[in-house]
């Protein structure tokens, strides 16, 4: 008869990440949360994301009709997050889908990169007056 062998591995916990390193997805996750909330319509959107922006301690910067710069998407809208003095400020994209119903926040990649570029940009020209 052989003999049966067995084997464990012990899982070891991944290191916590850095402070800094949080603050974005903790902020995604306060956005993520209080966008749930939504159940307008498209005509209800640049004013629900701007009270999101203000609960959740960002500046809404502007919406914009998509125009085929994102993926099914209907309306775009830019808010900035995290401005103190220990964090830079993050520009996140927020989309009203097709269907005019569903909300949700691009994540950073490449295929925005223009649009974060646009509201970096904006925020430029605010800060200038």
């Amino acid at each position: 008869m052989a003999t049966v062998q067995t084997s464990m591995d012990i899982a070891l916990p991944a290191p916590p990440h850095a402070a800094g390193d949080a603050a974005l997805p903790m902020a995604l996750l306060e956005l993520e949360l209080s966008l749930d909330r939504f159940s307008g319509s498209k005509d209800d959107f640049a004013g629900f994301i701007r009270t999101v922006a203000d609960d959740i301690g960002g500046e809404f910067l502007f919406a914009l009709p998509a125009s085929g710069l994102i993926e099914d998407c209907l309306t775009i809208a830019a808010l900035r997050h995290g401005e103190t003095d220990d964090k830079t400020p993050m520009i996140l994209i927020v989309c009203l889908d097709q269907d005019g119903s569903t909300i949700r926040v691009e994540q950073p990649s490449e295929r925005i990169a223009g649009l974060r570029s646009f509201a970096e940009a904006f925020v430029g020209v605010l800060e200038r007056f």
